[in-house]
């Protein structure tokens, strides 16, 4: 199969596997732009917005708006950055991380109860494929 074909079949059934997450409904909904924030906070820790904003590819005002959104709602709160007091820091609060913990869970269980429709066999494919698309997440 042509290497083409292979990245636009992949394009296609990644993003209808991501719309049909985004449509799982969580209380508390957050923004594609605030879930990832709060899930690079908690992964990585506390950082400045100005990495933020290059972590996820935006312009540093968009990341602006979405910081604060997310401080309004208490789910991220803000100190100064002890290395350069001129600075701030960004980090999750935990209203944040329960937030996120919940909508993890929630995504974690439909995709859990899509994969009891496949076969044995196909659930060991689709956990191969998921090391490979994390593999080329990387190259991206």
């Amino acid at each position: 199969m042509a290497i083409e074909r292979v990245a636009a079949d992949l394009q296609v059934a990644v993003g209808r596997l991501v719309r049909r997450l985004r449509q799982t409904h969580v209380p508390g909904q957050l923004t594609l732009s605030e879930a990832s924030v709060l899930s690079r906070l908690d992964r990585e820790g506390p950082a400045p917005p100005t990495e933020l904003a290059a972590g996820d590819r935006v312009r540093p005002q968009a990341m602006g708006a979405t910081l604060q959104a997310l401080e309004q709602r208490g789910l991220v709160s803000r100190s100064p950055d002890p290395a350069d007091r001129r600075r701030v820091l960004m980090s999750i609060t935990d209203e944040g991380l329960r937030l996120l913990t919940d909508r993890r869970s929630l995504k974690t269980q439909a995709l859990t109860d899509a994969l009891t429709h496949l076969s044995e066999e196909e659930r060991a494919q689709i956990a191969a494929a998921a090391r490979l698309l994390e593999r080329l997440a990387d190259e991206l």
